[in-house]
């Protein structure tokens, strides 16, 4: 069998979506088990409130994972917007080690830029202003100081009020800004980019300094869940139905 790489992000798990976290499970089990190792690209659950948010089912999608890196297949998580709060805690429960927001991995002989995307979307200001304050030292210890009963209560009104925002904004908006990403990618030094976040998943190419370019987007798993295989000469980005 010809070597591969799984890409997932924005699965967007919940208690009170089985039919998802069936669909992970499944894969973690038949499919993932397969590959050289599986990289979430963030936003792995719909919230995510602090590793002491213990209950039936986080620790379900933690044994999941665990199960799968126990079977020798490394797994490799980048935050997202909705799982900032994720510590090595629970990386430690899941077994799964934790990236940096931007990492370059060698992808079969290819330097690939991994993310999560939100921050190739500038031009949603407001929203780029929360996550720099998200993602700052102070700003995650105060939060995670809280009672978890208040923290709950504060993920549910932020996450109606983002709901409502985002219904007033435009696609062009919640999109990625095609700026951004060439000058990201030419940052880098790279040819490929691999993301999620914008939910619109598609695989672009372009052209940098001259050269052939592509930009990988993974889509969400709200309707169907969405995977990237990658292997040394193929990229297959498909969709598994609920």
């Amino acid at each position: 069998m010809t070597p591969f790489t799984y890409f997932i992000s924005d699965l967007h798990l919940s208690a009170d979506r089985e039919d998802i976290n069936h669909c992970l499970f499944e894969f973690l089990h038949e499919k993932a088990v397969q590959a050289d190792a599986l990289y979430v690209l963030g936003d792995l659950f719909e919230v995510w409130i602090g590793d002491d948010d213990q209950n039936s089912f986080t620790l379900s999608i933690a044994k999941a994972f665990h199960a799968l890196s126990q079977s020798g297949v490394p797994v490799y998580f980048i935050h997202g917007n909705r799982d900032f709060l994720i510590r090595e805690p629970f990386a430690k429960q899941a077994g799964f080690k934790i990236l940096p927001e931007q990492v370059v991995i060698d992808l079969y002989g290819e330097a690939t830029l991994i993310m999560h995307g939100d921050e190739l979307c500038t031009k949603d200001i407001d929203y780029q202003r929360f996550r720099k304050k998200a993602r700052s030292w102070w700003w995650p210890r105060i939060m995670l100081s809280l009672p978890l009963a208040t923290r709950r209560k504060l993920a549910i009104k932020g996450r109606a009020a983002s709901q409502q925002k985002q219904s007033k904004l435009s696609a062009d908006i919640m999109d990625v800004t095609p700026e951004e990403v060439l000058n990201t990618m030419q940052k880098f030094a790279v040819k490929r980019l691999i993301h999620g976040h914008t939910h619109r998943p598609a695989i672009h190419e372009l052209v940098i300094n001259s050269q052939a370019a592509q930009r990988i987007v993974l889509g969400d798993w709200y309707e169907q869940g969405s995977v990237l295989k990658v292997s040394k000469d193929h990229i297959e980005l498909t969709s598994m139905q609920f």
